[in-house]
């Protein structure tokens, strides 16, 4: 007997895997990707116990617990004019040609860096289809999506309850969820988070160092003030 999770791309399971194969040793967890369009194929059809899915989903006869928002980043060819900013919105965006979306995120993102347009896409998935000739921009207005865990209703036992504490992190009692839980993220709060990443990774390829002096420093001050903060100083 196993239990049967589906997860679209841009989630990552491994952390609850590991948390479950300790916990639950003796009922292993069968874990498959699916794309966006096949999310809740499986788990209609009864070849699913539990599945993370990105909203919106018909939900009629499942339970649903909302786990985190995704921000919505704007993938533009690494040579772009706009490659280069922190943040942009969607009137940043306005007349920019459109790459044409495919079921697989990954060839969209392919045809983003061969020219055919942008395409934006949640955070999670630029990430995972992160390619050195594209870069990721956090869209501040677009609309940010949804992960969630869904079961069915007629499905609903002791072994999914505790796979969804697991991932809550909460007990088995608190699963689907309560008012004190804490709100998904924010995608302002995402948007900072992001460009807090794309600044780190500037700083680490030397790209974002400020300043004329070495190795990142501020260039020694010169003029008026200088002279005479050298006399007070002896020199």
């Amino acid at each position: 007997m196993t239990l049967r999770l589906r997860y679209v791309a841009g989630v990552s399971p491994s952390k609850w895997l590991r948390v479950w194969n300790d916990l639950r040793p003796e009922l292993p967890l069968e874990a498959i990707v699916v794309g966006e369009a096949e999310q809740l194929v499986a788990l209609g059809a009864g070849d699913a116990d539990i599945a993370f899915v990105r909203l919106p989903v018909d939900t009629e006869g499942l339970h649903a617990v909302a786990l985190w928002e995704e921000l919505a980043v704007v993938v533009l060819p690494k040579e772009h004019p706009l490659a280069g900013a922190e943040s942009l919105t969607l009137a940043d965006l306005e007349g920019e040609a459109t790459a044409p979306v495919q079921a697989d995120a990954a060839m969209t993102i392919e045809l983003v860096a061969a020219g055919s347009g942008h395409a934006i896409v949640p955070h999670s998935v630029a990430r995972l289809h992160r390619r050195k000739d594209v870069v990721a921009i956090p869209v501040t207005d677009a609309p940010a999506t949804q992960i969630s865990l869904v079961w069915r209703r007629d499905r609903d036992d002791a072994d999914i309850q505790e796979f969804v504490a697991v991932v809550r992190g909460r007990g088995a009692k608190s699963s689907r969820g309560s008012a004190d839980d804490p709100p998904p993220m924010k995608a302002a709060k995402a948007a900072k988070l992001a460009a807090a990443e794309r600044r780190a990774a500037a700083a680490k390829s030397g790209t974002g160092k400020k300043g004329g002096g070495k190795g990142g420093r501020p260039a020694p001050r010169t003029g008026a003030g200088a002279k005479q903060r050298s006399r007070r100083r002896g020199r």
